[in-house]
């Protein structure tokens, strides 16, 4: 089973990569210049989208900077504690919902500090796939559109990091603990 799929992600990108342009071929379209018009706005929208980046990006910092994640962990390391949850994944559980790499270096942090087998790196990992950039994607993308109305998007996004967050509990203290 693992020969299939080590050969199928081998393949699943170039099958793709030459579908798209065998289609395109067959139906006639100027693929190279229908792509060169997609970079173009690619780049307008990367562009449009630099403010609400570096408004992420410094919120982030100062967030961690400030020693609030960690006081907010200590604080709340008896609670977590009763639900079999590491308090070194709070962090993560917290800046998950604003940057991707942000959670990524703290899910190295605790994948280093830990080690790649403790509970708390697994906990982690299954975290890290099982919620999203909520903020980043409010920013970047509404952003990008035009959208300014966010409240309803934004307590949706965050409802469902909570609920991927409970759910990456469960499944870890089902499988792992």
């Amino acid at each position: 089973m693992t020969k299939l799929l080590n050969l199928i992600s081998l393949w699943a990108l170039p099958v793709i990569l030459i579908t798209v342009l065998t289609c395109g071929i067959a139906r006639k379209v100027p693929v190279y210049e229908v792509f060169t018009d997609g970079a173009k706005d690619g780049f307008k929208i990367a562009v449009k989208i630099i403010p609400y980046l570096v408004a992420i990006i410094v919120g982030i910092s100062m967030f961690r900077a400030s020693g609030a994640i960690d006081m907010l962990a200590n604080v709340l390391a008896p609670i977590l504690v009763k639900f079999n949850i590491p308090p070194d994944t709070l962090p993560l559980m917290i800046v998950r919902s604003l940057s991707g790499s942000g959670a990524l270096g703290i899910f190295s942090d605790i994948a280093n500090t830990a080690g790649a087998n403790a509970y708390s790196t697994k906990l982690a990992a299954v975290m890290l796939g099982s919620s999203e950039t909520t903020f980043y994607v409010l920013a970047v993308y509404f952003g990008a559109v035009g959208i300014v109305k966010i409240r309803y998007a934004l307590i949706i996004g965050l409802l469902a990091d909570l609920i991927g967050i409970i759910a990456a509990v469960s499944v870890c203290n089902l499988m792992f603990a």
